[in-house]
């Protein structure tokens, strides 16, 4: 079992410094905002993950990750800023997570203060951030959000301990005629950086979400990894379409808020530097939307930003880069999962758990495609 990661300040504090060799010096390159969307502008009652095994998430109680419960006559909480939690500085964007206790041969190999140096930071494509803040528009506050999950358990102390003492993952396993198997991975229950009611980051490529990752102890998801979690039932059931049932409902996840022209001038996805400076990253907090979620308890594989995971090629057994999931945006180009493709028009495309797109695929050794839409969420092996 690996050790659950501490506070950022703490683990900075004991590292070497030899520099990762995955930071981005080209802003430019790579780039494009043609990738997958998503949005939702209604969030429906929070709603329970079905399942009551030892990886499923029960739906309410006070284990680990779960917002208080309300005193009686408590004063409802104040609305707050929805663009509060819209960081710029640095420091603010890396205080989000933790990073794992690194070996003495790690240390000779990482420098990860250099590598969030580098890497995080707002007012430019070439760090990873929460987007334009300039251009942006969040409607859900931090503290409307928390409302919307008070009284569901995130996190059991059990699936903690099975994922290793990491924070907010739960073990995902499969069943086979009937009976359980063991879980073999854990994955985070929020995209990065894996905080409820925080928002998601982009402008991240897969080199460096992989190594963002490894800094905390955990991976990339793999794409069949990232399905599992998405339709699997925890209690042995059959598969789903959609994490949150078998019927496209838009309503459910962050999918229905289309892009906006910014100056009276369209998103301008050619470049990485056109894409920030029009095209805004109108995200809402991970976990806006209770409803979608899927049976192990894992939000918004479906809306709020696309994601990034790895799929190894059957042909030459290298490991590749695969997007996959929507955006906020995908009312856009939403198609219910056996409709056909349109002959004419823009294209569509369906946003089930199983859908399998090659957007952008890279080898993971120099994948380095973002944009304003794309962000990650990371897993861990069970040991």
């Amino acid at each position: 079992m690996s050790k659950p990661s501490r506070p950022l300040s703490l683990a900075l504090a004991a590292l070497a410094a030899a520099p990762l060799a995955c930071s981005r010096d080209d802003a430019e390159r790579g780039r494009d905002a043609g990738a997958p969307p998503a949005a939702s502008s209604s969030a429906p009652a929070a709603g329970p993950a079905a399942g009551g095994s030892a990886g499923a998430p029960p739906a309410a109680g006070g284990s680990a990750g779960a917002p208080p419960a309300a005193d009686a006559g408590e004063a409802p909480p104040a609305v707050g800023d929805p663009m509060a939690t819209h960081y710029e500085a640095r420091e603010d964007l890396v205080r989000l997570f933790s990073l794992k206790e690194l070996t003495e041969k790690e240390r000779r190999f990482k420098n990860p203060e250099l590598f969030l140096e580098k890497n995080f930071g707002g007012g430019t494509p070439a760090r990873i951030n929460q987007g334009n803040r300039e251009l942006a528009r969040h409607t859900r506050s931090k503290e409307q959000c928390l409302e919307g999950l008070r009284g569901v358990v995130l996190q059991t102390e059990e699936q903690r301990a099975r994922c290793g003492g990491h924070e907010n993952m739960v073990p995902v396993f499969k069943s086979a005629r009937g009976k359980l198997k063991p879980a073999e991975f854990c994955i985070d229950v929020f995209e990065f950086p894996n905080k409820p009611c925080e928002l998601p980051m982009v402008w991240a490529s897969p080199t460096q979400a992989a190594s963002v990752c490894s800094l905390q102890g955990k991976r990339l998801c793999t794409e069949d990894e990232w399905s599992l979690a998405c339709r699997a039932d925890p209690e042995g059931g059959k598969p789903t379409t959609y994490a949150y049932g078998d019927e496209l409902d838009l309503s459910v996840c962050h999918t229905q808020t289309r892009h906006r022209e910014i100056g009276g001038k369209p998103c301008d996805g050619d470049t990485a530097r056109s894409a920030y400076q029009t095209c805004a990253t109108d995200t809402e907090p991970a976990g806006s939307y209770p409803a979608c979620r899927s049976r192990f308890g894992v939000f918004d594989q479906h809306g709020n930003v696309a994601e990034i995971m790895t799929r190894r090629d059957r042909d030459d057994g290298k490991l590749y880069s695969q997007l996959k999931g929507s955006a906020w945006f995908y009312v856009e180009v939403a198609r219910e999962h056996d409709a056909p493709r349109p002959k004419k028009g823009r294209e569509t495309y369906p946003d089930h758990c199983a859908f399998s797109p090659r957007w952008h695929v890279e080898p993971m050794e120099n994948a380095w495609h973002a944009n304003y839409h794309l962000g990650f969420r990371c897993c861990a092996t069970v040991r």
